[in-house]
């Protein structure tokens, strides 16, 4: 039985062969695209669970994918970035990417982040897949947030925190949990994923005045989500 379906958007043929055998042999059914220009039209044909995607491509990079690809496509999207660059990372992230992983690839961490986003698209049980604060809805089974009836455009990665945050509303929740969480790795007191994530969110929450300040920074822990009064 498969594991899910993956897309390997990756120009390098000897790391994509090597990225696929290792992925083919977890259990995931893996097809493979190695240039940049046409990713977004094979990951809306193909609809895959999750994409694996190279920064720098033929044709367009991967920020370009991400940017053209997100208003129609919510599925996970993994970058592979270059080792250390943080601006290229958190590029990623904002421009719609959930995680990344630097190059070189170690395949057994790229398995474990590939595995940690694929767990957050499984629902838990029937009762506690909903959470509601006030007017607003986040719910697990659909991932899909709602205000009223209106539901909010978010990347899969604002959805996961959106999700940590609401479910714990009116206490703060540290960044070494959420990047815990979220990214399944301990906080080394550099990574700036979570604060690119709470903005984007904070952003899309405040199209409705009554959530404009519903993020709070709690200074030294990390992040609150204030409920309404």
């Amino acid at each position: 039985m498969s594991e899910g379906k993956l897309l390997l958007v990756e120009d390098d043929a000897r790391l994509a062969t090597l990225i696929r055998e290792y992925l083919e042999q977890s259990g995931y059914a893996v097809s493979h695209e190695d240039r940049g220009d046409r990713a977004v039209d094979r990951v809306l044909a193909e609809d895959p669970d999750l994409v694996v995607l190279d920064l720098m491509l033929p044709g367009e990079d991967g920020l370009s994918i991400c940017r053209r690809l997100r208003p129609q496509w919510s599925g996970p999207i993994l970058m592979l970035t270059a080792r250390g660059d943080e601006v290229d990372q958190v590029l990623g992230l904002e421009m719609g990417a959930d995680d990344y992983v630097a190059k070189p690839v170690s395949p057994r961490l790229l398995l474990a982040r590939i595995r940690a986003l694929m767990r957050r698209k499984q629902p838990d049980e029937p009762d506690k897949n909903k959470v509601v604060v006030g007017s607003l809805v986040v719910d697990l089974a659909s991932r899909e947030a709602r205000i009223d009836d209106t539901v909010i455009d978010l990347t899969s990665a604002e959805f996961d925190l959106l999700w940590v945050l609401a479910g714990r509303a009116g206490k703060p929740v540290s960044r070494e949990d959420l990047v815990k969480e979220l990214r399944g790795i301990a906080y080394d007191g550099l990574d700036r994923s979570i604060d690119v994530r709470v903005s984007q969110l904070r952003r899309k929450l405040a199209a409705d005045p009554r959530h404009a300040d519903r993020i709070k920074t709690v200074r030294g822990v990390g992040y609150q989500f204030v409920p309404e009064a």
